[in-house]
């Protein structure tokens, strides 16, 4: 998954945005956990909002959840 089909969606599992990002599944998880990668838990799933992740990416601040 590149950016651009990132930014085309609203959210990503963990898996996906480390891939994205150059992370295997495990160190994605890891970083999830640890906050690096912005994360919403969903029932029992965690999601990444791709908005968030993007911002972090570019080193902007992350935006306020509504």
């Amino acid at each position: 998954m590149n950016r651009t089909e990132l930014s085309e969606r609203v959210t990503v599992t963990v898996e996906e945005a480390g891939q994205a990002i150059g992370l295997s599944r495990g160190a994605a998880y890891s970083a999830a956990r640890r906050g690096d990668i912005p994360t919403v838990k969903i029932g029992k799933g965690l999601l990444v909002p791709t908005h968030a992740l993007l911002a972090k990416l570019d080193g902007r601040p992350e935006p306020v959840a509504r």
